[in-house]
């Protein structure tokens, strides 16, 4: 029986190309996914960015269509590093070769993305063909790579790929590729399948909407964000359609690739260890200590963040002046706290000055994968108090380093981490449910009477946390499940 062929079209995917969790998922999924004996592929734009000297010139030039006109584009090849995941990349130079996936380095995003990742999709059919290679199932990430159901249904619904089938997996609701109307041209599909609201006078299309229509399965990255997106509370306005879709939206939680997140094996940490002998973490403690200039004192609990400074990720609540609970805790509990990331100018800024005037506050408005590792082994605890978090990695990552999160109870965070229980030591971590200053204040402030109050329940919950299994073993079988219905399902369509 010959393997099944899966294309996973994206915007993103490591090492090549990467601005958040996209990136580590697409490409850990396909290597497990291979490892399933799945033949998996994946296709990228040919950023400016990227290094060509590691890739393969395939020769194959393309004509896509774009619009009225056909762009002419390359295709390059190379592969996922320790796997046998080929991965294609289209150069198409006057659309992708420029330093950024969605806009410049001031977070702006490019005028003309429509067009580009219109391109995208359309592309990925000229890629297919040219490289003698049709898939069985075409799994798109994102609204990127939401076009792709839709020219299956239509433009490619009688050729080639007429048995192929969609799945589109939604990694985070709030970003859906909204355009002006008159971008609907270099789509070359109909206004009823773009538009983003349910009336003509609309002046916007809608990449994610048009998706969530077309795909023949729609899943998620986590069981809890699955729920969460079809209310309204969460569905950022698309919750009616995937209440409409309830029996083809399937939550399925992200794993992580222990390959790269492991203090067994770790290399960016300068002392490894696991749940069986727990001793070096303390010398990964005094290290990070030593990198903020704190005081290397074991008895204090450090806490630690990675994150985008952003809304999202709960910093109104943590430093917005006058009102955050940052502050307090560093002011008020016996804490040291890191923080590490990028992102809204006020919120940097922000942080800076609270860093100015706290000695056990440290902060880096940068990303440096070096770091994030070292935190994640040398914290105590790992804060997330996300307004909502479809997956979220960190924690998982937190979880193996037997660092345990403070997280809010949403998304894929209420999936991972299991409640303390002060009279029992069970749990793995601490959660709350309103997202507050005080709660956040609050919350912390309860790890932190157990770092000092139950020291033996910290240790247990952490060899408890170091040995759950969030492998990509388990979500890779259940997404070959989904690939097996959604090619039923186009089996099934007229």
């Amino acid at each position: 029986m010959p393997r099944s062929k899966i294309l996973m079209l994206s915007s993103e995917a490591v090492p090549f190309a990467k601005s958040g969790g996209l990136a580590d998922v697409v490409s850990a999924l396909a290597k497990s996914l291979a490892e399933l004996d799945l033949d998996v592929r994946i296709l990228l734009p040919l950023y400016g960015f990227i290094d060509r000297s590691g890739l393969e010139d395939t020769g194959a030039e393309i004509g896509v269509p774009v619009g009225i006109e056909d762009a002419p584009a390359r295709i390059y090849r190379s592969a996922l590093p320790s796997s046998p995941v080929v991965v294609y990349f289209l150069a198409i130079g006057q659309l992708f070769d420029r330093d950024g996936i969605y806009g410049d380095r001031a977070n702006a995003p490019y005028p003309d993305n429509a067009r580009r990742f219109a391109a995208l999709n359309r592309g990925a059919f000229e890629v297919c063909r040219a490289m003698g290679w049709i898939p069985d199932v075409m799994h798109v990430h994102d609204w990127p790579a939401c076009l792709a159901p839709l020219y299956l249904n239509r433009q490619e619904r009688a050729e080639e790929f007429a048995s192929c089938a969609s799945v589109l997996t939604i990694h985070n609701i709030a970003y859906q590729g909204k355009f002006a109307r008159q971008d609907l041209f270099v789509t070359q599909v109909p206004w009823e399948a773009m538009r983003d609201a349910d009336s003509d006078d609309c002046a916007t299309i809608n990449f994610l909407k048009a998706g969530i229509r077309a795909a023949d399965m729609i899943t998620t990255v986590s069981p809890t964000y699955a729920k969460e997106i079809r209310t309204s509370e969460y569905g950022e306005g698309l919750d009616p359609l995937l209440r409409e879709r309830a029996s083809e939206v399937v939550g399925i939680l992200n794993g992580i690739d222990y390959a790269v997140w492991s203090p067994a094996t770790d290399p960016l940490i300068p002392f490894r260890y696991s749940s069986a002998d727990l001793a070096p973490k303390a010398r990964d403690k005094e290290a990070l200590q030593a990198r903020c200039g704190f005081p290397l004192a074991p008895e204090v609990p450090l806490i630690g963040m990675v994150s985008r400074l952003v809304d999202q990720k709960g910093f109104a609540e943590l430093v917005k002046p006058g009102w955050g609970s940052l502050e307090r805790i560093c002011s008020q509990m016996a804490v040291q706290a890191v923080i590490l990331g990028t992102g809204e100018p006020w919120c940097e800024e922000e942080l800076k000055r609270l860093e100015a005037r706290l000695p056990n506050l440290r902060v880096y408005l940068e990303f440096s994968n070096a770091t994030a590792h070292l935190i994640e082994a040398g914290s105590d605890f790992f804060l997330m108090p996300s307004r909502y978090e479809p997956c979220g990695l960190n924690q998982m990552y937190s979880l193996r380093y037997g660092t345990l999160p403070i997280v809010r109870r949403t998304g894929g965070l209420a999936d991972t981490v299991e409640q303390y229980d002060q009279e029992s030591a069970g749990g793995t971590g601490f959660l709350f449910d309103d997202l507050t200053p005080g709660s956040v204040y609050d919350v912390v402030g309860w790890a932190v009477w157990a770092w000092y109050n139950r020291k033996d329940h910290v240790e247990t919950m952490r060899r408890r946390a170091m040995e759950r299994d969030f492998s990509w073993t388990v979500p890779a079988r259940a997404y070959a499940g989904v690939y097996e219905r959604a090619r039923l399902k186009r089996g099934s369509r007229p």
